[in-house]
Formats: structure tokens, C-alpha cells, sequence
């Protein structure tokens, strides 16, 4: 047996000292078996945490996917293991703050934002599209944007939203009647469509035209702040949430769509607790409200959309304000 098999059966049976043992003899930690699982999955199934420290240490990729799309972390949580998904959260926050530092200063050449804002978009009762058949914004994501309302305007005073889209939450923002609503908004078709739909015209609200990175000077300081766009790197949000201070007026309220890793229920826990976790070095403190989803996505609703951007049964709505605020 070769020595990476004999590695999964030690991870399966929690033998650490077998396990560093063969690590030592070189075997492949991040090696797939014919199941096409890692011995870090293999040891995160059966609650293994000495061995998923040996591992980790060793460097096994702690997001790897199996052949149905889960990571250890996955096997872990639904297995009930908790000290074993304690270990496997913290080694993917540890490593994904490092590879954001990374991004920071390397972010690639190419314009994903800048592609989206020259890209064809088109507009249906239920969807907002771009070119490829990826979904903007859709309307089952109208509960959604309803509670983010309620949320940045539980104070009343002046709103800001960054990414009008279909206009969910700002229809559901102008419900609570705020003293201003400051919409900036940046692909020219979606503006055109708001002048059209009468949002120019509407006495509390100012439309500003352009991305956020390029306005902020016109930006003022805000009771509610909602961030929500598209064709976008997480890079930018984290970006964002550094003018927060400046922003966001003392006991404000901000909260951003948390669309982060949409697909995965284990890489979703772990940049929720990311960006909470930059968040608070910001000064901010995070409440993430629960909100079922699961009756609202039936397969109807994908239809004509070539990716299914949220595949998890409960969307976590965060609610951030100032640690001085919340204490």
C-alpha cells in the first residue's frame, strides 16, 4: 500500500503518531484517495483534531474540495465534531488573512468591476443579468433586502446604499421615509433605467453616478449604510470598510449583502467570521441574524442563470455598529 494510502487509513483511524510518521517519510498531505478525499477529510469525518493539527502543520490544504463539493470543515460540521471544526475555522481564517495581505499588495491586472461596467445587462420582472447569463441581482432576494432595510434605517435619519441593481433594497429603504437616501450607482445602463423609473425625482432622494471608489468626496456621514455591488473582489468591500469611520455617523448601523462563498457552507462560516473579525479591528461589532432561505430557492428560480450564486439554507443578514454603541 502506498504510503499516501496508508496516511487516509492512520487519519481515519486518528493514529497521529503513524500520521507524523508517514508525513515524515514525505507522503502527500494533500494527496486524493479513489473516494476522492484528503486524509484531512478523512480525519475531520471522524473528529480527528490531533490529527488535523498534524496535518495542517504539514501543510494539507484546508479548503480542498471532494468530488461533492465539500471541504473538511464541511465534514466536520455535519458530523457534529466540534473541536475538530474549531481547528479547521481557525486554520481557514489564519490563512485567508494571510492570503488577503497578499491580494493587498498583489491584486490581479485584470478589471472584473471595470468588465461588468461595460457589459450588456438585461432586465426582466424577476432578474438582472449580465451577458453571460450570470445573475446581478434576483427577486428572491427581496425578503433579504427588506431585513438589510430595516436594519440601516432602525435609526431613522439619512441612508446611504452603495448599488441600486434591481432597486429591492432601496424600495424597501423608502418605506421608513428617511430624512435623505443617497444611492450611488455605477453601470450606466442600471442609472438610465432609475432616471426612467422616477428615482431623480423623488424629493429625499440623491442619485450619484459613478463608482464609490471614485465619488467618495461627495460623500457625506450617514445614520445607515448598506453596501451591496457587483463585479467586485472581496478586496473591495475590505476596502470600503476602511472610510467606514468616516461614514458611518456614531450609532449608525451598516450592513453589506453576505453573498461571500455562496456555495459552501464551511467556506461561508469561515468569511463570516473574517469579516467580522476585520470589522472589530475597525472598531465595529457584528450581529449575524439567521434568515431561512430555503423555501425561496427552488430550482424554478434558477432557470436561464448559468451560476447559482446561494446555495445554502440560511442567509446570515450582519448588523454592525460601533463597539462604543453596542457596549
Amino acid at each position: 500500500m502506498a504510503d499516501e494510502e496508508l496516511l487516509c487509513e492512520a487519519a481515519r483511524n486518528g493514529d497521529t503518531d503513524k500520521v507524523r510518521f508517514l508525513i515524515e517519510s514525505r507522503a502527500d498531505v494533500a494527496y486524493f484517495d479513489g473516494e476522492g478525499l484528503t486524509p484531512l477529510m478523512h480525519a475531520a469525518r471522524h473528529g480527528h483534531a490531533d490529527v488535523l493539527r498534524c496535518l495542517l502543520e504539514a501543510g494539507a490544504p484546508w479548503n480542498a474540495l471532494s468530488p461533492s463539493n465539500l471541504s473538511a470543515g464541511d465534514f466536520a460540521m455535519d458530523a457534529g465534531h466540534q473541536e475538530a471544526f474549531d481547528v479547521l475555522l481557525t486554520a481557514g481564517i489564519q490563512a485567508e488573512l494571510i492570503l488577503g495581505t497578499i491580494a493587498r499588495r498583489s491584486k490581479p491586472s485584470g478589471d472584473h468591476e471595470g468588465d461588468y461596467l461595460e457589459d450588456r445587462i438585461t432586465f426582466s420582472e424577476d432578474k438582472l443579468m449580465d451577458s453571460n447569463s450570470k445573475a446581478v441581482m434576483m427577486a428572491w432576494e427581496k425578503p433579504l433586502m427588506e431585513a438589510h432595510a430595516k436594519a440601516v434605517c432602525s435609526g431613522g435619519g439619512h441612508i446611504l446604499n452603495i448599488g441600486f441593481g434591481m432597486g429591492l433594497v432601496d424600495d424597501a429603504i423608502q418605506q421608513y421615509a428617511p430624512a435623505s437616501h443617497t444611492i450611488v450607482e455605477a453601470h450606466p445602463e442600471v442609472y438610465d433605467r432609475m432616471l426612467r423609473s422616477g428615482w431623480g425625482e423623488k424629493k429625499n432622494v440623491k442619485i450619484i453616478f459613478g463608482r464609490w471608489q471614485d465619488i467618495l468626496p461627495q460623500l457625506e456621514s450617514y445614520d445607515g449604510i448598506f453596501f451591496d455591488t457587483y463585479g467586485e473582489y472581496y478586496e473591495d468591500m475590505r476596502e470600503f470598510h476602511q472610510h467606514l469611520p468616516s461614514l458611518l455617523k456614531p450609532g449608525g448601523i451598516y450592513s453589506f449583502f453576505n453573498g461571500l462563498c455562496g456555495s459552501n457552507a464551511f467556506f461561508h462560516v469561515v468569511y463570516c467570521q473574517l469579516v467580522s473579525l476585520e470589522l472589530e479591528n475597525l472598531g465595529y461589532s457584528t450581529q449575524l441574524v439567521p434568515l431561512p432561505v430555503k423555501d425561496c430557492l427552488g430550482e424554478e428560480v434558477w432557470k436561464g442563470v448559468k451560476h447559482k450564486y446561494w446555495q445554502l439554507d440560511t442567509y446570515y443578514l450582519p448588523v454592525c455598529q460601533s463597539i462604543q454603541d453596542s457596549e
